[in-house]
């Protein structure tokens, strides 16, 4: 008789696998590198892996790409060189993907993101809560803007 084992070592497992993508984001990882990470056949570990996490690991693996995409974006980075920084290999579904996930393209959600780092620079008071400011007594103050 085959013992079960134990629900905690099949949960770090597959959080094993989740720190892997999460590491290995920019690289050409693919499902059967990150379903041997947590020593899982493939399907068995996208069942298990979506059932934990509520997506796919390649869904995982997209999202975790793109929220690295926004930040290096913020950073005045150009598109393409972030688009094959985060592990995309082209340029197109980079852009298509990141639009279908943040209702932008790169190019714009970059362009808008340093006109906001602009204006914090410029107005910092006009970022922050005006209930926060006024306790602060930053609005008296007025050396924040």
């Amino acid at each position: 008789m085959i013992e079960q084992l134990p629900k905690i070592y099949l949960y770090r497992r597959l959080v094993q696998a989740k720190l892997f993508i999460d590491k290995n984001y920019h690289e050409a990882i693919d499902l059967n590198d990150i379903a041997d990470e947590a020593y899982f056949s493939k399907f068995h570990f996208i069942r298990q892996f979506k059932n934990i996490y509520g997506k796919t690991p390649h869904q995982y693996l997209i999202k975790v790409r793109i929220e690295n995409a926004r930040l290096l974006l913020k950073k005045n980075i150009p598109v393409a060189d972030v688009c094959y920084a985060v592990g995309f290999d082209s340029i197109t579904s980079f852009s298509a993907l990141f639009k279908k996930l943040t209702s932008r393209s790169p190019a714009n959600y970059q362009q808008a993101e340093l006109k906001r780092q602009n204006e914090m620079q410029q107005s910092p008071l006009k970022f922050i809560p005006a209930c926060f400011a006024g306790e602060k007594e930053w609005l008296q103050k007025r050396n924040f803007q």
